[in-house]
């Protein structure tokens, strides 16, 4: 299935290709302040509707994950990085993707307040 998604003001859009079957939510420092859902999809079935230039970027620790916002709104659609095996891979807040229901979305916790 394809998702369409954006920040809240339009200034960054996205597709999505994939089956939705949980979100995860992170209660690391971040995470938590944004309330964000996150589906894990290879960055090779996500389209970029808007220039790059669009996205203002967000590292702190290990600088190894990218979070994503909109300068304009403020609402961070995804972060990306790479996944275990080192694939590049988003991580699309469901919460920005039109036409689903969030709370509908089976949501696994992860404990990144710990690692």
């Amino acid at each position: 299935m394809k998702y369409q998604g954006s920040c809240h003001c339009g200034n960054i859009k996205f597709e999505a290709e994939g089956e939705i079957k949980d979100a995860l939510a992170c209660n690391c420092s971040i995470c938590l302040r944004k309330g964000t859902l996150l589906w894990f999809v290879p960055a090779t079935q996500v389209t970029l509707l808007t220039p790059r230039e669009n996205i203002t970027t967000y590292t702190f620790n290990k600088h190894i994950i990218k979070h994503e916002f909109c300068g304009v709104c403020g609402v961070q659609p995804f972060g990306e990085a790479v996944d275990p095996a080192g694939a590049p891979t988003f991580a699309i807040n469901i919460r920005c993707i039109e036409n689903i229901d969030p709370l509908a979305v089976p949501v696994h916790h992860y404990d990144g307040k710990s690692h």
